[in-house]
């Protein structure tokens, strides 16, 4: 019964008239002009002329250079500012009494942003920052200098100094370091993290 169906359906195909196929016809849409809005795309429409409408490296490149530069020192002073260092650096400027009396109370940075001028890689044993600071009499540049001898020793404080911009000092030199150095590790703490 299923042969019979299959065979009727071949003998109805051999015998049907042939169909023709439809030709499409193409032809080339223009470019929109300037002002003008194409409401429908073709595929095959001509395409815009590439001298007209290319992109500018000249114009893009150092302006993204120049975004990246800014955005790259941007997030590395945030770094630096943000530190350990600078906070404890900030820290011993607020309690100590020759800075005290010299800024004035409420010793804080300068600028809302500050910029942190100078080296700070601890894991070399190196620190060489300055930064402006203010006070409620006056202001001025610290510095704070400090180095480790060897990988498992401790950092020793080259200079600690205030640079005054203002007040009865200004221009001159003070070293912080006069009234003992607050940065001075516990004499024997280095045994106390080797013996755990």
């Amino acid at each position: 019964m299923l042969s019979r169906a299959v065979q009727r359906s071949l003998v109805s195909l051999r015998h049907a008239a042939p169909r023709r196929v439809a030709t499409q016809r193409r032809w080339l849409t223009p470019a929109p002009t300037a002002g003008e809005t194409l409401m429908e795309r073709r595929a095959d429409r001509e395409l815009p002329n590439i001298e007209t409408n290319s992109f500018r490296w000249s114009r893009s490149l150092p302006i993204f250079a120049a975004l990246i530069a800014i955005s790259s020192f941007a997030i590395f002073n945030y770094q630096k500012s943000s530190s350990s260092v600078v906070a404890s650096t900030l820290y011993a400027l607020r309690t100590s009494p020759l800075a005290r009396s010299l800024l004035g109370e409420e010793i804080y940075f300068k600028r809302r942003i500050p910029y942190i001028a100078g080296d700070m890689n601890p894991l070399q044993g190196r620190i060489d920052i300055s930064f402006t600071v203010k006070g409620s009499k006056a202001s001025g540049v610290m510095t704070f200098k400090s180095f480790r001898p060897d990988p498992k020793g401790l950092f020793q404080t080259e200079e600690w100094s205030l640079v005054m911009e203002s007040g009865e000092l200004a221009g001159k030199k003070v070293d912080l370091l006069e009234g003992g150095d607050p940065f001075k590790a516990i004499p024997g703490a280095h045994m106390l993290e080797d013996e755990e």
